[in-house]
């Protein structure tokens, strides 16, 4: 069997409450096989700086549900390490989400690589905020060479 590229990922959100806002773009990818999602786990950091994990089956039934849709399939790959890690990391009075995504989108471009006798000499992953950062000096370097050319 083949397997996709493997992302983690942890998203914190302020005042310890997760509602499952982003779980319709998660669970849109995961319906259009995109990713599957095969591990996650919850810390929680409270005010004092103190923080614990929890796990599917810890959660609160009503959160639970929130997640049932994804049909995860729960690895136990996310390690003590890297709870600790993000935990550390986390504001006071704060929520982690932690998943460990499945590319699936990736799978039949590798084997078509393979295939064709291809490996991969890098891959890196561009963070959402310094894609846009960038993109948004593109743009305005653009508006401001549009400025200059109307003007001569």
């Amino acid at each position: 069997m083949t397997y996709g590229p493997v992302d983690f990922l942890a998203l914190e959100f302020k005042g310890n409450q997760f509602k499952g806002e982003i779980l319709p773009a998660l669970l849109e990818l995961v319906q259009n096989k995109i990713v599957r999602v095969i591990d996650f786990i919850v810390v929680q950091k409270d005010q004092d700086g103190e923080y614990q994990a929890l796990e599917l089956d810890q959660l609160e039934a009503e959160v639970v549900r929130i997640f049932d849709p994804l049909a995860m399939e729960i690895s136990g790959i996310i390690q003590v390490e890297d709870i600790q890690m993000i935990g550390e990391k986390l504001e006071n009075n704060t929520t982690a989400a932690i998943l460990l995504f499945e590319n699936l989108w990736a799978i039949k471009f590798g084997e078509a690589a393979l295939r064709a006798n291809g490996r991969m000499v890098m891959f890196e992953r561009i963070p959402l905020e310094v894609v846009n950062e960038t993109m948004q000096l593109f743009t305005e370097a653009e508006v401001e060479a549009d400025a200059r050319l109307s003007k001569a």
